[in-house]
């Protein structure tokens, strides 16, 4: 491995929390969905950085998984976005009551 592992733990763990960040801070519903997106692939380069340390293709193998669940994730939350942005005018989440 070229990189070592320290490092992408490091990488990996100041992605999640710029997701977290994210979606915590933000007041928008597609700003959430990116904290959301940005956490799924740190997640994603621990899993590759750690298969490399191993020797392992279990955990790359994973990843394309967990990257076929981020589009169908994306593509069902912006619908629901376009949806209730139509419901409503707004994409604040304090403004939405609908999906309840």
């Amino acid at each position: 491995m070229i990189v070592p592992f320290g490092h992408v733990l490091i990488l990996a763990g100041l992605l999640f929390l710029m997701g977290m960040v994210c979606m915590i801070v933000r007041r928008s519903l597609i700003m959430i969905l990116l904290g959301v997106e940005i956490m799924l692939n740190a997640a994603a380069i621990i899993l590759v950085g750690s298969s490399l340390l191993w020797q392992q293709l279990e955990g790359q193998s994973i990843v394309l998984f967990v990257f076929a669940i981020a589009g169908a994730e994306v593509s069902v939350g912006l619908a629901l976005i376009v949806w209730a942005h139509r419901q409503t005018g707004s994409v604040d989440p304090a403004d939405y009551n609908l999906l309840k």
